[in-house]
């Protein structure tokens, strides 16, 4: 079993992330506030740690896991090839509908983290909500299915 280690969201493109230590996740909107969500289809991202930090070292340095712009980091939950499964975050279940594919933005951020996100699902995953709900830092998570 895992937990949600940090909540971020962003009101535009290219705003710095807030970090939160409650969210509201819902159908529409995604993780409220987050203006990704309410405009796509990927409505919540999830990062993991254990990946971030395989990311880093390949790198040789550590960034910052905001580097990645995801709206949730957990640790304890391999991400890699999961589409279609169900992440439970507290209450909330979300639904992985792909891998989170790192974007040249990644390079902006530190040269080299876009190709060092690029395996295993290192970047993370996109999911809709299932179950909508509030989710805490601290929460625990568990992959289904």
């Amino acid at each position: 079993m895992g937990k949600v280690l940090q909540i971020a969201i962003r009101e535009a493109s290219r705003a710095p992330l807030q970090m939160l230590d409650v969210a509201e996740v819902t159908a529409d909107k995604g993780v409220v506030g987050d203006f990704r969500g309410a405009v796509s289809k990927r409505k919540v991202t999830i990062i993991a740690k254990e990946a971030w930090e395989a990311a880093c070292r390949d790198l040789g340095m550590d960034v910052d896991w905001t580097a990645r712009r995801a709206n949730v980091l957990v640790e304890g939950v391999d991400l890699n090839d999961t589409v279609g499964k169900k992440l439970h975050l507290g209450d909330v279940v979300l639904e992985i509908t792909g891998e989170t594919t790192p974007c040249p933005r990644m390079d902006e951020a530190q040269d080299g983290l876009q190709s060092a996100l690029e395996p295993d699902w290192r970047a993370g995953a996109s999911c809709v909500v299932h179950t909508e709900g509030e989710i805490r830092v601290g929460d625990a998570v568990r992959l289904e299915g």
